[in-house]
Parts: structure tokens; C-alpha cells; sequence
């Protein structure tokens, strides 16, 4: 098969490509020539930027493109009134964040969306990421309407994630020693394996799936407790973890997600993590053990400079700081 990747030289594409490769596809990129740009010498390379130049796709055919970076409905609009009718199937890189209440647990693909009130917007923010995804998704639909396959991805983690929302915890961990940590061992999260959800996708296309599916795991209650033991098993190290009342952390302005990931505190986020993925798993979706996605991560993790900036995660002086501050009030 002929897959066309738009994008395929970050985190997800690049998990995109190792896998169609794997499977025998044949495989062009378009994008920018930016990020990485050694990567995948022996793959064609199609060069412009899908907000002002798409020659680069006039004239080809492929049977399926993976567009793995829309973030505004002009840019799937102009994609496929470009290559709409060279490509048999288009799948859509989306996001959970396209439902409108995280309230309740067990979401579904027919759940209701975000709306956004001027749908020219085009500043990403917490509050238009997920709405715009939302248009981008129904600007698929349209142009491709028995065509398209929306993939809704959770949170993606494993190597090469330039987020450090899951690897943080790993690294934190391996450094062992005690650990700030947020509410209680038993809430729940959820992830996926960045090469579990390129190869489910793959698979997905090669069958000419088509519709909307939530994507993200484990296939099994997974709490923020076992991704810390799994991680101090994997490690060796001798962490110990103290946990700290929301509200004391909170009121220190320690932001969710970003200074402790994969924490949403708050009624309002009691479903973001328990997102069913029933119907993902009946088309094939699987799951690596959680330990193997911890070792790979941080094996990755290890080639990168010591000194490079983490982009989530509390700074050794805010844990310190904060850890003092809950020891004076215990003691």
C-alpha cells in the first residue's frame, strides 16, 4: 500500500512510518523539512508547508494519508480539495479533547463535542484546542464523508515524547529518594504506548476501517499508584512516595498536568481518565506491558543531555520546597 504521512518526523509519525515500513508500505512524507530531518533517509520526502504551499501533492496518488498535525479546519480543507481524490482513505489524527464534558466517567465516540463561538479562531489555547479539533474532524467528514477515520487519542507516551508529561514520572522515580505525589495512589489514568496506537492505526488503514474511535488504554483499570510501583520495580531505585492533599497543592500553585502530569484534580475532569475504548478494541487495539513502555521511555530518556530542559514536572527546588512545607505541617 501507498501511504501518504503528513508530518512523520516527530513523536506519533514517526511511530507512524516505523510501523507502515514494518508492514511492507510504501511511504512518502510532506511536511516542512524541519524537525528531524535526518530521519528516515530512504523514505521519499515531499517539502512545503500545508498552511501556504501543497504543490508538493498535485498530480499523486496514494491509497490512504495519515494527517497527523491539523489543528484548523482550513488545513484538512485544503489538503483534501488538494489530494481528496487521489487518496482512497484519510485518517485524521484528532484528540479526547474534542468532548464537551469530562464530568463522567465511561465516554463513547458519540458523546457530545466542544463548539467554539467564531470558528475562524487560530490561537490554540486549553479552552479552542478541543473544539478545533472538533471542526477539523467534522471538515473530514464532509469532504471524505464515507472515507475518513477519526482517531481520538488520550494521552501518548514512550520514547521520543516531547511532552515529558509521562516520562517525568519514570525519570523522577529512577532518582529514587522521596517524591511528591498527588492526592492518592488510587486514581485513575490512562495512556498509550505510542508504538501500540501507530500500529492499531496502521492496521486500521490497511483494512480501509473508517469512523471514530477513541484511542488510548490500558484495556484495564489503570491507577496512578501502579504507574509508580511499576516504575520503582523497573528502576530498582529506593523512592518513597509522599502524598499530598489537592487542595495544599493548589493552594502552592502547583499547576495540574504541567507541574504534576497526568493529575486533573476537580469533579469537572472525574471522566477525562475513564474514557471508554470498547469499540477501539474490537477492531484489534493491544497493549504492551506497562513495564516495557517504562523501560523503553526512560532507556530513551538516558540519550538525551543531562542538561536539557524539562518541559513537565516539578524542579528538584519546588518538590524540595513543598515536601519541607508538608513535613512542618505534620510535624
Amino acid at each position: 500500500m501507498e501511504i501518504l504521512i503528513i508530518g512523520g518526523t516527530r513523536f506519533l509519525g514517526k511511530a507512524l512510518v516505523e510501523a507502515a515500513v514494518g508492514g511492507g508500505h510504501r511511504v512518502s512524507l510532506f511536511n516542512r523539512g524541519q524537525s528531524n530531518p535526518d530521519w528516515f533517509p530512504n523514505i521519499e520526502k515531499l517539502v512545503g508547508d500545508r498552511n501556504q504551499d501543497l504543490h508538493a501533492l498535485a498530480g499523486r496518488t496514494w491509497q490512504s494519508a495519515i494527517d497527523t498535525c491539523a489543528f484548523f479546519p482550513r488545513q484538512v480543507s485544503s489538503l483534501l480539495k488538494t489530494v481528496g481524490g487521489a487518496i482512497e482513505h484519510y485518517t485524521l489524527i484528532s484528540s479526547i479533547s474534542v468532548y464537551s464534558d469530562f464530568s463522567q466517567p465511561g465516554l463513547v465516540e458519540t458523546s457530545p463535542l466542544a463548539t467554539i463561538g467564531d470558528i475562524t479562531i487560530e490561537e490554540i489555547t486549553g479552552e479552542t484546542y478541543g473544539p478545533l479539533k472538533s471542526l477539523c474532524e467534522q471538515t473530514a467528514q464532509q469532504l471524505k464523508p464515507s472515507k475518513s477515520l477519526i482517531i481520538r487519542p488520550g494521552l501518548i507516551v514512550g520514547p521520543f515524547d516531547p511532552t515529558d508529561r509521562f516520562t517525568y514520572w519514570p525519570a523522577r522515580v529512577g532518582r529514587g529518594g522521596e517524591i511528591l505525589c498527588p492526592d492518592s495512589p488510587n486514581w485513575f489514568t490512562q495512556i498509550i504506548d505510542v508504538r501500540d496506537i501507530a500500529e492499531w492505526i496502521i492496521h486500521l488503514v490497511e483494512q480501509g476501517v473508517t469512523g471514530v474511535f477513541n484511542g488510548t488504554g490500558p484495556d484495564y483499570p489503570l491507577t496512578f499508584g501502579k504507574v509508580l510501583e511499576t516504575s520503582r520495580a523497573v528502576t530498582g531505585s529506593n523512592a518513597h512516595f509522599t502524598w499530598a492533599d489537592p487542595q495544599f497543592l493548589l493552594d502552592h500553585k502547583v499547576e495540574p498536568w504541567s507541574d504534576l502530569p497526568l493529575w486533573l484534580p476537580g469533579p469537572e475532569n472525574a471522566g477525562a481518565d475513564q474514557v471508554d475504548i470498547q469499540a477501539a478494541l474490537s477492531t484489534g487495539l493491544t497493549f504492551r506491558p506497562l513495564a516495557e513502555t517504562i523501560r523503553d521511555t526512560l532507556a530513551w530518556e538516558t540519550t538525551r543531555p543531562s542538561n536539557h530542559p524539562w518541559r513537565a514536572g516539578l524542579s528538584p527546588e519546588k518538590e524540595t520546597e513543598l515536601l519541607w512545607s508538608i513535613g512542618s505541617v505534620k510535624s
